[in-house]
């Protein structure tokens, strides 16, 4: 699906494209990548490389096309083992040419537009519209950030109850969200860098610049904090699973321990010798006497070592 934007005062949307305009490509069908490379002739090849849900956060260049790769959040709809993740948006320009190609429909760009359309000011130049799409990008990974960080005080609070597989995996699954936000933040920063010297950036863009460097700053040390709580919280249930295999332990060593006395009567005087008692009534009732104050004794030794 595509649509024109007449960038001028604010966003509007156009019938057909024209030059200086904006092009959103969001799931982009067959006439759409025909459309681009037919009617505006980009490379084939950019469709390919933003296609590519693993490609990195970079920049190329090729006969006068710029090709401008950015890792955006994404929340899987489905349940998945990463929940929280990432995919490449791409930014085309060239001249009087600006397009942004997105294969999944993200809250992002569905709120960058809203947003531009409530600042009724528009983009002064595409440049300014790809740093404004760096600092959207930088906002939501915060956004996103603090949804997990929210799942994650969840967590914390069921550490009283039994802890099962389900926790351990959910948790596992923001570590590795976690992980992926870490590397397309550090790859943001670094393209962020070099489109420093590689675009005309004026007065303006220099200030938009500052103000994006300072969200993705936050966005990074952000997740390196809930990193590392979730690394902590996740050491406290590998922890209380550990105590509770030991009191488990324990329990199965002192009824062993606790059976091992009356067995050990029993074995004695059950051996083909000669004790006395082989004749006597009182022989079965005298063992039994036995193995019950050998086991009250070592009960009371248990208790007194605080084993039990």
């Amino acid at each position: 699906m595509r649509t024109f934007w007449n960038t001028n005062k604010g966003l509007h949307t156009l019938d057909t494209w024209q030059p200086n305009s904006w092009v959103q490509v969001t799931c982009p069908t067959r006439d759409d990548a025909e459309f681009l490379q037919q009617e505006l002739h980009i490379p084939d090849y950019f469709l390919d490389d933003i296609a590519d849900t693993e490609e990195r956060a970079r920049y190329d260049y090729d006969d006068g096309w710029i090709l401008i790769i950015l890792r955006i959040p994404y929340v899987k709809e489905v349940k998945s083992r990463t929940p929280f993740t990432t995919i490449p948006l791409g930014i085309i320009l060239k001249g009087d040419v600006c397009i942004t190609v997105c294969n999944f429909e993200t809250n992002l760009m569905i709120d960058f537009v809203t947003y531009q359309q409530r600042r009724g000011v528009g983009f002064t130049d595409s440049v300014d519209m790809v740093f404004r799409l760096f600092l959207s990008t930088a906002v939501w990974y915060l956004k996103r950030l603090k949804q997990i960080n929210a799942l994650i005080e969840a967590a914390k609070l069921h550490l009283d109850r039994k802890v099962d597989n389900v926790d351990l995996i959910s948790l596992s699954r923001l570590q590795d969200s976690l992980t992926y936000f870490a590397t397309s933040i550090r790859g943001n920063e670094t393209l962020l860098s070099k489109l420093k010297f590689k675009l005309p950036v004026d007065e303006l863009d220099a200030d938009l610049i500052e103000d994006v460097s300072i969200e993705m700053n936050q966005a990074r040390e952000t997740t390196g904090i809930y990193s590392n709580i979730l690394e902590s919280t996740m050491d406290t249930y590998a922890n209380i699973i550990n105590n509770n295999v030991a009191r488990v332990m324990q329990t199965l060593t002192l009824v062993s321990m606790f059976l091992m006395v009356p067995t050990l009567v029993a074995s004695f005087f059950g051996m083909n010798l000669v004790n006395g008692l082989e004749t006597n009534v009182v022989g079965f009732p005298f063992a039994i006497l036995i193995s019950i104050l050998l086991t009250v004794a070592f009960w009371w030794y248990a208790r007194h070592k605080s084993w039990i």
